[in-house]
């Protein structure tokens, strides 16, 4: 019996294909929440996106390195907390040009909706490409070598390529507001996602 035909599109070759996917992103879903695992969010060759109302991080650092991929290499300012919390953040990734006349799917994903509930994360590394915000420091260092970042969680050399002589900065506090920031790469030693909420939604429904 051939599968059923709505629209164009084979639904039940399409659920073969898709319920691995869905059963595998909830159960990594339900981990993040609970703070059960290490988290690391990169979709091949393509950016994404991320905005937050507010970013609180401590012991942060920055420096120049490349982030480097099955698409190709692309250079990123690498943002490092030894641990961070994030109010109403927003992070989502277009897929265009589905098979199976699907056409573009954005996935997005919402959490710390609630200020008393937020984002929690430790050793937190961003690869971005773009960022825009409002920016508080506390006891900045600006234009250290690259090769003296200690304090942090975040060691340069370790996971990411860094020029031990190039330009880098420092600081005990780091307070983002209107976070708006296109990012290549997000890993954390821990990711707890409170009030998680993961779509699919047609068309492109980016969070900013």
């Amino acid at each position: 019996m051939s599968s059923q035909v709505r629209g164009g599109t084979r639904w039940k070759r399409f659920a073969l294909v898709m319920v691995p996917s869905v059963v595998a992103t909830a159960a990594v879903g339900v981990g993040l929440a609970q703070g059960a695992l290490a988290a690391s969010f990169s979709v091949s060759g393509q950016s994404f996106k991320v905005h937050a109302d507010k970013l609180v991080g401590h012991d942060f650092v920055q420096y120049g390195s490349i982030a480097s991929g099955e698409a190709g290499s692309h250079p990123v300012a690498v943002s490092g907390f030894s641990d961070a919390t994030i109010t109403n953040m927003c992070q989502s990734v277009v897929t265009p040009d589905l098979p199976f006349g699907i056409g573009t799917v954005t996935l997005q994903l919402n959490a710390g909706t609630n200020p008393k509930k937020p984002v929690r994360a430790t050793n937190l590394y961003l690869d971005v490409a773009e960022l825009d915000a409002d920016a508080y420091f506390e006891n900045i260092d600006i234009g250290v070598a690259a090769g003296s970042i200690g304090k942090p969680g975040i060691q340069p050399g370790t996971k990411k390529a860094v020029n031990p002589n190039g330009f880098a900065q420092r600081s005990e506090t780091a307070v983002l507001k209107d976070v708006r920031q296109k990012a290549w790469a997000t890993t954390a030693g821990t990711f707890k996602l409170s009030n998680l909420s993961l779509r699919l939604k047609p068309g492109t429904k980016e969070c900013y």
